[in-house]
């Protein structure tokens, strides 16, 4: 401890947050003077009260609005490839009573006690991204470390996204061990057969967290004509398709992620059944209804238009236009499933704009179910930004 700076809370800040297991400390509730500044980013420090008393290790960057990230609840702790091993295996074991294929979320930022960590493991190879500071200048060993709890023998950094932004990093993408896959990967999820490109597609290549609402959908999908809008590399159409669909209509704005849609198709024995449209989302489903096309299940599974309290307001304007353009093309007694990856937006918000939506697109409905991410995907009470994902259901009539 004597060898670490000091970041010290505020008077009057409430430290019983961080002892309850808040692992945040913002930059209105820390002192920062000239010395706190000056510590670099991604740096480790005892976090203190008020009174001096230490709370936590944490990571400090004086340049985010979260100046602070509790690395471990020990003040003393070391923060070393021992302690990453430890951390990384303990989130495995979570991986492997979950999942009997080696394709999943494997670390899930705080929620796995690796603030701004995110992995994806893909078989032999994982996606890391480190979206804090000190996962950036500790990638390295975070890589090593992964490859000797897991035994994988590719490790890609995806640097990119607005997350990493907000800590100050630069985007980049390499590979910290083995070779970059020379094809995209192969994931089997739900029966269905999905297209990772590890290296240029979004996020890490693939989004685990909707398993479990693809598998919902599913339930819904014989023997019905589906339209899967923003459906990146075919999300839930191919889900669809696995299930017995007659047909599936993939709409993306991305010409890539609609070729890995209709090569995932292809491997699953399905591309006869499987329509795509590259287009503008709107402009898309616009141009059904006036085609007057009507779908027995339309999933729209949007990016995050709230990712910010600053983009609340209209980010909830797009969800609810997304609902009203999208309620028109489902067919009588079919289903519409309405999805939010925004943490800004609350599930009561979320599903106030949808059902608005749905109304003053012409329809009614009940909600039959409502979905989150995996629990590959744990979410840490404490903190709102963990559990970000929203899936609605409806029926309409």
């Amino acid at each position: 401890m004597s060898d670490l700076p000091v970041i010290r809370l505020r008077p009057r800040t409430r430290p019983q947050a961080i002892r309850h297991g808040f692992p945040w400390i913002y930059a209105d509730e820390a002192v920062l003077d000239r010395r706190t500044r000056s510590v670099a980013p991604g740096s480790f420090a005892v976090l203190e009260d008020d009174e001096r008393r230490p709370l936590a290790l944490v990571t400090v960057n004086p340049a985010s609005k979260i100046v602070a990230r509790v690395m471990d609840r020990d003040p003393e702790a070391r923060i070393d490839e021992a302690w990453l091993r430890q951390r990384i295996a303990r989130a495995l074991s979570l991986r492997q009573r979950l999942h009997d294929t080696p394709f999943y979320r494997l670390v899930h930022a705080e929620a796995d006690g690796l603030p701004g960590v995110v992995i994806d493991r893909f078989d032999s190879a994982a996606v890391i991204q480190p979206n804090a500071a000190w996962a950036d200048r500790m990638a390295g060993q975070i890589a090593d470390a992964l490859a000797e709890v897991t035994g994988v023998t590719t490790v890609i950094l995806n640097g990119q996204g607005r997350a990493r932004g907000l800590d100050g990093l630069d985007e980049r993408i390499e590979v910290l061990l083995g070779d970059a896959p020379a094809a995209p990967v192969g994931v089997p999820m739900n029966g269905a057969v999905y297209l990772a490109d590890l290296m240029g597609g979004q996020k890490t290549g693939l989004y685990y967290d909707q398993r479990p609402n693809h598998a919902f959908a599913q339930r819904l999908s014989a023997n019905a004509e589906v339209l899967d809008v923003f459906s990146h590399v075919g999300g839930f159409g191919l889900a669809a398709l696995a299930a017995g669909a007659v047909r599936a209509t993939c709409v993306d704005g991305s010409a890539a992620a609609l070729d890995l849609a209709t090569a995932g198709a292809e491997a699953m024995g399905a591309a006869d059944r499987l329509e795509t449209r590259q287009s503008d989302a709107f402009k898309a489903m616009e141009a059904l209804a006036a085609e007057d096309r009507r779908f027995d299940l339309v999933v729209c599974d949007p990016p995050a238009f709230a990712p910010s309290r600053q983009a609340l307001e209209a980010g909830l304007r797009a969800y609810e236009r997304v609902a009203r353009l999208a309620a028109p093309l489902v067919a009588p007694d079919g289903y519409l499933v309405l999805c939010s990856c925004s943490h800004a937006a609350d599930l009561t918000q979320f599903r106030n704009v949808s059902a608005r939506g749905i109304g003053r697109g012409g329809r009614r409905g009940v909600l039959i179910h409502t979905g989150q991410a995996g629990p590959d995907h744990p979410t840490l009470p404490q903190l709102a930004e963990t559990g970000y994902l929203k899936a609605l259901f409806f029926r309409l009539d």
